[in-house]
Parts: C-alpha cells; structure tokens; sequence
C-alpha cells in the first residue's frame, strides 16, 4: 500500500531504481515523527565554517563525516546525533580530499597527532593555512591568501 502511488508508470527494473524510496517511508511517518528524525538523524551535520556536509549512515557502525581538516579548526567537542547518545566518525580529509585521520576524539587528535599532520601537510599543500593550535584557530574553506 504505502509504495503503490510511486509505482504509477513503472514498467521495468530501471524505472524501479528511480523510485524515491525514503521519500516513500518517510511520507507513511506523521509530520512530528519526520521532525524528530531530522533533529535526532540529520541528514546532514553543519561545521565550523557552517557548511552542511553529508553524514554517511553506515550498518553496523556510527555515522560519518568526511570534512577537510581546515573546515573542523576550533571544533575540540565531539559531534554527536541522536541527542548526543551516538558519536560521528570525523573523517579528517586534505586539501585534495585525501583521508588523513579517522576519529571519534577531535581534541585527542588536535593535541596529540595533528602536529605530525600539519608537518607533511605544510610541505604538501603550502598554498592552505595550517596554524599550531588548530583548537584556537579559525575555520576556513579557503586558502592562506584569500582568508
């Protein structure tokens, strides 16, 4: 019953995959049940630099977020949903998008391994702002010369 009115002019496999499927199971909640889950499953987690940036929901593991490690200066608590009850992963990424840290523990990180980071990532990526104290540093998207 609740996928019947998406299925108007389906006739093959292909057609079948266009089938906006959350929408579907979303439009069988009631509108406070839709904005409970926004609020405790975002689809998405807003930065420091205030970008919203994707969560990757995966099974059996928490959520993640893959973020330029830039973007994340001066974050030292831990990004949480479902009311603070379930930590993000913080996948730090490059410049280039490249993984350089996967964490739970952004202070951990900050205090500790980041000063390995910053030093082959200094010589790496010259043109981006990487500051000693990443904890009082400002966010950026952008690099040295245009901050």
């Amino acid at each position: 019953n609740w996928l019947l009115p998406y299925l108007t002019g389906v006739t093959g496999p292909a057609q079948m995959k266009k089938i906006p499927l959350t929408e579907a199971l979303l439009s069988r909640l009631a509108w406070s049940l839709q904005q409970r889950l926004d609020k405790e499953l975002p689809t998405h987690f807003t930065v420091p630099t205030g970008s919203k940036i994707k969560l990757r929901y995966n099974d059996n593991s928490a959520p993640s977020l893959p973020v330029r490690i830039q973007e994340m200066f001066g974050q030292a608590n831990k990004p949480a949903v479902a009311n603070g009850r379930v930590p993000i992963v913080i996948e730090l990424l490059s410049p280039a998008q490249r993984p350089l840290q996967i964490t739970q523990d952004l202070l951990g990180f900050w205090n500790g391994s980041y000063v390995e980071v910053k030093k082959e990532m200094k010589g790496r990526y010259p043109k981006h702002y990487w500051p000693d104290n990443p904890l009082e540093a400002m966010p950026t998207r952008r690099v040295k010369k245009h901050m």
